[in-house]
């Protein structure tokens, strides 16, 4: 494959990942968790550098997904103990962002770790950094963690589809016929971190947030079908990714900020023009019904 064709089935990738699991966030008013999540795992990943030094390695993933878990406990936690569910998103996020800036700034100066790659990342280093997989080649390995991931996405969902729609729709219900609703809500926390941490090295905490909660917030005006929304996010995601490289070639900018505002547009059309919950569709039916 071509270097461009790599970046764009690594950003892809993301925008499938993302876009699975931004339609239960959504779902679930649970959309800040997402960017609580993708701010609160550099602390994870500089965690993890200073035990290790190295920038290299499975470590790497694991302390960003801890610290993604951490965070999801944190909150849950806060918000079980009287605290509003959304200032204790607040207040966790931003406390553990900052003292993962602060530990860069006076502890990982030397290494190759930044705030600025870890808001906006860098797709465009993805294509050199390879791992030999037999009958396939060499792979870079964010697209080889992103294929994974999304393997692992698709599974759980799968498995657990049923008892998906019924804790995200209606939990009491699925309190009273025995589903595990606190254990489900930790499961798919879980599954937001792991999600988060595959995409961060690749594309960064903006765009990470940007193709959880758009593409999905998109979907959500087109259709009322949860498996239709589940595919429609991901293609959303897909397109955007496309969309937002080339336009970042064209004006010789960031990959992941040009793919992260590539969202923005997708979901503006959506708003607009989407014939179930559109703008222009609310204000044409009225009309009609009258007429």
């Amino acid at each position: 494959m071509t270097y461009s064709a790599w970046i764009l089935l690594t950003a892809s990738l993301v925008g499938i990942s993302c876009g699975i699991v931004g339609v239960f966030l959504i779902l679930r008013r649970m959309a800040m968790m997402a960017d609580a999540i993708s701010h609160s795992v550099l602390l994870g990943i500089v965690v993890a550098y200073l035990l290790t030094q190295s920038l290299s390695g499975i470590h790497m993933l694991i302390g960003a997904a801890l610290a993604g878990v951490f965070t999801t406990f944190l909150v849950q936690w806060l918000h079980s103990n009287n605290v509003q569910h959304e200032a204790s998103i607040g207040v966790v996020f931003t406390i553990l962002f900052a003292l993962g800036v602060i530990l860069i700034a006076t502890k990982a100066g030397n290494a190759h770790l930044d705030v600025q790659h870890a808001l906006m990342g860098e797709i465009a280093f993805i294509p050199w950094n390879t791992v030999e997989i037999p009958m396939f080649g060499d792979m870079p390995v964010a697209t080889l963690i992103l294929l994974l991931v999304l393997a692992i996405i698709i599974l759980i969902i799968g498995l657990f589809y049923k008892e998906w729609k019924i804790t995200t729709f209606d939990s009491a219900l699925a309190a009273s016929i025995g589903i595990p609703v606190l254990g489900m809500h930790y499961l798919f926390m879980t599954l937001v971190s792991v999600t988060t941490v595959a995409a961060f090295d690749a594309v960064g905490a903006i765009m990470v947030v940007a193709m959880l909660i758009a593409p999905a917030a998109s979907a959500y005006l087109w259709t009322d079908n949860l498996f239709k929304m589940i595919v429609i996010s991901s293609i959303f995601g897909i397109l955007s990714a496309i969309a937002g490289y080339y336009f970042a070639v064209w004006i010789d900018s960031s990959i992941s900020g040009s793919m992260a505002f590539a969202t923005g547009i997708v979901f503006f059309i959506s708003f607009i023009f989407s014939p179930r919950h559109g703008l222009l569709s609310n204000k044409i039916r009225p009309s009609t019904m009258k007429s």
